[in-house]
């Protein structure tokens, strides 16, 4: 099997969608020798800000001097940006010989009368393989969906169980309330373990809380009012961070908006408590470093200037609400969005929040099968902004929007990240 071969083997296996459970790839890890076994995780959950928060805590502890494996989901541009090592991406011919046998444990268990696992199963099993094989010291690991029943929790033991944010998505899987979603997040909490939450909505803490007492495990909420906001601009951040009685003077960090602060500290944080507990050794230089030197492409990113071009991933309300926010550090004349949504989304209120502060919209499609007909979209656009344009091809989108823009103005395209790993790849290309 060669990468290109391993890439449409995994892809293929979108037919068998999303499903929740751990039956599946306990039995594929067990043909496969179980190699999540022998690793030490950092486990991530969370609505909102789960990758950026992995990659805070993957880029301390690589600048520590330790080997970090890294799983995020989705990719923006390339598959094997979902694994990787210190800042490495999976090599092809890794991947490509990984899945080969994993196909193989795969035939073995259709055989015996299991369920064929889902991508997403396939995916996380080849990781645990790779970071096994590569003898990481650490993985940190980004919950796909929910956490109780995600491919991810098939992990014994962690670390510590990291929560960010927790708001409404994936409603349909989760459960319609914010303590039903808190209990499928805190499903990560193992017995005895250490958990470090952002501090929720009363009613998802209160969850998360019980959670953690029927395990015995020791839970900290992460005290954010002990943050000290120095500098919020367009550029990135610079903040104090007071924590048990230490101060942590001008931290700075690269990726921009006030939440990115907020993932920052929480990464700071975990690390601190994974260093209390003697399971890490950490100068104060190499957190320094590993805030600033953090990279998590696709949210709220500049990729050209003059006009501004951004692109984020927000691709539900509370990642909506947090863009609109941080616009508002942004200098620009007018606003030119590009748009598109997945169809099991919240469409309308996602549309409104972005269309009513936008002068100009280009509507487009994402390119994924669960993406919402640019037709259909444009009608829901169009109840809060006349000011519209069709490109569903996303070059043509591109296009538009640089014709609609002036220099003093801002083009953002957002709404799914589905959407923004191709624009991505657009734009730069014509950098």
């Amino acid at each position: 099997m060669n990468y290109i071969e391993a890439i449409n083997y995994i892809n293929d296996k979108n037919k068998y969608g999303s499903r929740l459970g751990l039956d599946s790839i306990s039995k594929l890890l067990e043909l496969l020798g179980n190699p999540h076994l022998d690793l030490k995780y950092i486990h991530i959950a969370g609505t909102n800000g789960k990758g950026s928060t992995a990659s805070y805590i993957s880029s301390i502890l690589r600048e520590a001097g330790y080997k970090v494996g890294l799983f995020t989901s989705p990719y923006l541009e390339r598959f094997n940006e979902r694994i990787s090592i210190n800042g490495q991406d999976i090599p092809d011919e890794r991947l490509a010989e990984i899945t080969e046998r994993v196909k193989n444990s795969i035939e073995i268990m259709l055989k015996e009368g299991y369920e064929h696992p889902t991508t997403f199963e396939i995916v996380t099993t080849i990781s645990f393989v790779y970071f096994k094989e590569e003898n990481v010291d650490f993985v940190v690991l980004e919950v796909g969906l929910g956490g109780r029943l995600d491919s991810t929790n098939v992990i014994k033991d962690s670390l510590i169980s990291v929560i960010t944010t927790i708001d409404f998505d994936h409603m349909d899987v989760l459960g319609n309330t914010l303590g039903k979603i808190a209990y499928e997040k805190a499903g990560i909490i193992k017995d005895r373990g250490l958990v470090l939450t952002y501090p929720q909505k009363q009613e998802a803490l209160d969850v998360i809380k019980e959670v953690a007492k029927n395990k015995s495990a020791s839970l900290e909420v992460c005290p954010m009012e002990n943050i000290e906001i120095l500098k919020l601009d367009e550029f990135g951040s610079l903040f104090n961070y007071k924590y048990k009685g230490r101060c942590y003077d001008n931290l700075e960090i690269k990726l921009i908006g006030e939440h990115q602060v907020y993932n920052a500290t929480l990464a700071v944080t975990a690390v601190i408590l994974l260093k209390e507990r003697g399971i890490i050794e950490l100068s104060e230089e190499s957190l320094r470093k590993g805030l600033k030197n953090t990279k998590w492409p696709g949210r709220m990113e500049v990729l050209k200037r003059d006009p501004i071009f951004m692109i984020d991933g927000a691709h539900n309300m509370q990642g909506i609400k947090t863009l609109t926010e941080n616009l508002k550090r942004f200098k620009y004349n007018r606003l030119i969005l590009g748009i598109a949504i997945l169809k099991d989304k919240e469409v309308e209120p996602m549309v409104k929040a972005l269309t009513t502060i936008a002068d100009e919209v280009v509507v487009t499609e994402a390119n994924i099968y669960r993406k919402m007909d640019v037709l259909d979209l444009e009608k829901i656009v169009k109840k809060y902004n006349n000011n519209t344009h069709v490109r569903k091809d996303l070059k043509e989108a591109v296009s538009k929007a640089y014709e609609l823009a002036e220099k003093d103005d801002l083009i953002l395209f957002a709404g799914s990240l589905y959407l923004i790993g191709d624009i991505r790849k657009i734009v730069l290309e014509n950098k």
